[in-house]
């Protein structure tokens, strides 16, 4: 038996919490650093008793299937019982635990690449709170075992999750579409195709491997820019959907194989579920406030612990959240075609992607379609990765405590900032409109950068600059 301080773990072994629970590198994730956090969930959560149930999934990174039996271990060692889904979409795993009151552990390291990992955490009526995590890093616990074998695997949570949605609709919603599935290494590859085969869609597969892909949607690559577009072409595709490694983050393109913006893609998935308010970091397209759609807008920090924390602070009306990466939060009072949408307060990506589609159908356009009569501002993003977090701090600290250091980066060619907001990172507003947001990740040594402007191009060449400037 080895006694560990939680907090004292995570200085030693470089795991520590970000925005979306605990990651690091798979060098460092071993099973007793797993278990440890396993045992720390329990007890923190008060958990343990007899009989308890503990539901865990994982996503395809070749290292979650042992990361996945060290917290079997764990949740054995605490007296508690696993139910096992295998592997699923984040989203799926929230909603089965939600229905079913269980607490839940998901093994995915999301969208950061593969030599990473991490553990997401849920309690029984939705995602952990930054109570909760302190509570679990403030904890002392004793790990006995650090490996299990994985129990057989429940199919229940992958059907009750398809059934969400097909129930929602039409089954002859999508009838004549044909719709391409960027499946690569996606949780959600095959729950995706299954559920718009079943709203008539023609469903064309594409680049399945079992390689792992660190797709990132908030910052997509030329390469995968361009896959978007030669497939729209090949296949003569009326849509192009995807999503990141554990399916909690949609891709979605046009029929020409451009990639939407996740937080236009929100901006429309709130307004097809007649959302009255909307809450969403601070990073989102300032779009959601100038459409006009919205009683209210509640702009937050980074990461959905924060958008969720504000979407319970609404007293009534209907209630979604979303993120720039287009991961979609179901809150009270949102409906489908009169059909009262069951609350899913954690990213999903199926939800904005049929959206979408059903707002394209209906309407009689096509997706690009959708995007005709929007306020013209556009974002763009994008990262420095391998980037310390130490000096994404020291940066902003500069550029907050001297007037002109802005001017190191951008020189005059944007003027001085008009507005400096620090509610995460460091957002500058200049005299012409332009924004530009700084910020280190909370779940990776990466400096992301956001832009906002008139124009694609525009947006697109503020990050690429800043970040060059900054990189030297």
């Amino acid at each position: 038996m080895t006694t560990i301080n939680i907090q004292q773990m995570m200085a030693d072994s470089g795991v520590a919490f970000g925005t979306s629970g605990a990651r690091g590198l798979v060098s460092q994730m071993t099973g007793e650093v797993c278990a440890a956090y396993t045992l720390a969930f329990i007890q923190g959560l008060n958990l343990a008793r007899p009989g308890q149930k503990i539901v865990l999934g994982m996503d395809l990174r070749p290292s979650s299937p042992e990361i996945a039996q060290a917290c079997v271990a764990g949740i054995r060692q605490a007296g508690c019982d696993v139910d096992f889904c295998g592997v699923l979409p984040t989203p799926a795993l929230a909603l089965y635990a939600l229905i079913n009151g269980l607490p839940a552990i998901m093994v995915t390291g999301s969208h950061i690449p593969f030599d990473r990992n991490g553990i997401k955490f849920y309690r029984a009526d939705g995602e952990i709170s930054k109570a909760d995590e302190a509570a679990m890093t403030g904890a002392t616990v004793n790990v006995q075992d650090v490996t299990a074998e994985l129990p057989a695997v429940n199919p229940a949570a992958l059907t009750q999750f398809r059934q969400r949605y097909t129930s929602l609709f039409a089954d002859d919603l999508l009838n004549g579409w044909r719709v391409g599935v960027y499946e690569h290494s996606s949780a959600a590859r095959d729950v995706l195709k299954e559920v718009l085969a079943e709203l008539g869609a023609e469903v064309i597969g594409l680049e399945r491997t079992d390689t792992f892909v660190p797709i990132d949607t908030e910052a997509v690559g030329e390469a995968d820019r361009q896959r978007g577009r030669n497939w729209a072409a090949e296949y003569k595709l009326d849509a192009l959907i995807s999503t990141d490694g554990d399916g909690d983050r949609p891709l979605i393109g046009d029929e020409t194989g451009e990639w939407l913006r996740g937080d236009i893609v929100g901006l429309l998935c709130a307004k097809f579920l007649g959302a009255d308010t909307v809450v969403t970091p601070v990073s989102c397209n300032t779009a959601i406030e100038a459409s006009g759609w919205f009683k209210q807008v509640v702009r937050t920090r980074i990461g959905s612990p924060y958008v969720i924390a504000g979407m319970e602070q609404v007293p009534s009306g209907g209630v979604a959240g979303f993120e720039a990466n287009g991961g979609f939060l179901a809150g009270n009072g949102l409906s489908v075609n009169g059909k009262t949408l069951a609350p899913l307060p954690t990213r999903d990506s199926l939800l904005p992607a049929l959206a979408l589609l059903a707002m394209a159908s209906t309407q009689g356009v096509k997706l690009s379609g959708l995007l005709q009569g929007l306020p013209q501002r556009y974002t763009a993003s994008d990262r420095i990765q391998a980037f310390p977090v130490a000096n994404s701090r020291a940066l902003l600290e500069r550029l907050q405590a001297d007037e002109t250091a802005y001017r190191g980066l951008w020189g005059d060619t944007l003027g001085a900032p008009v507005n400096r907001d620090t509610t995460d990172g460091l957002r500058l507003t200049f005299a012409n409109g332009e924004i530009v947001h700084l910020r280190p990740s909370g779940n990776a040594p990466e400096l992301r950068c956001y832009a906002e402007a008139d124009a694609m191009a525009r947006a697109e060449e503020l990050v690429a600059l800043t970040l060059k400037r900054i990189a030297g």
